[in-house]
């Protein structure tokens, strides 16, 4: 595990985006792996696009991974918050603390009205900024469906290599491409 406190108030900002941590007494308050509509707005965040709310994502993974570890929290799932208007556009996540060969595998989600705009872009430099500050991260893992041209795009532009394929349960045949951590650090730092 890395650190064993938990920063809330930890937030990792980009030019456009402040991506801020769920926090564990949040997921407390999820039913049937949904967000409530106005579950953000006490950190003053907007939520017009019901970002989690219809459709859960990554909450069935993460709700119960939080609930044995809260320490997870700040690598679970991070807000996408616009910092002009305070919208929620998306989020990431990783879906675990790097393994023992030091890989971390990061999911995200743009909300369609925010797609082609360098959102996602933006959203993977800071999330793996962050990580790659941890001591025990060695390689960047991002894996794609098949059929996300866009996605696709994306992690070849940014460099990464096509290291195999797998099948998800959920989203099909994925590519799984990675980077070292000290190659993003040595192009991207």
């Amino acid at each position: 595990m890395i650190g064993n406190t938990l920063n809330e108030d930890e937030e990792i900002a980009t030019s456009r985006l402040r991506l801020a941590t769920v926090f564990p007494t949040e997921y407390q308050l999820m039913e049937n792996f949904k967000a409530p509509a106005d579950l953000w707005q006490g950190r003053g965040f907007k939520n017009s696009n019901l970002h989690l709310v219809n459709e859960g994502g990554p909450l069935r993974h993460r709700i119960p991974r939080i609930e044995k570890d809260p320490l997870f929290a700040p690598f679970a799932l991070r807000l996408a918050v616009l910092k002009e208007s305070s919208e929620i556009i998306g989020s990431s996540g990783f879906h675990d603390y790097p393994n023992e060969d030091g890989m971390i595998e990061i999911g995200l989600e743009v909300l369609p009205p925010f797609r082609r705009q360098g959102f996602a872009l933006e959203i993977l430099h800071g999330m793996w900024g962050w990580v790659i500050r941890q001591h025990d991260v060695k390689t960047l893992r991002y894996t794609v469906s098949i059929t996300n041209t866009p996605s696709i795009d994306l992690v070849n532009k940014l460099g990464f290599t096509r290291v195999g394929q797998q099948i998800d349960d959920e989203d099909g045949p994925e590519d799984i491409y990675e980077m070292s951590a000290e190659d993003y650090r040595s192009i991207f730092a």
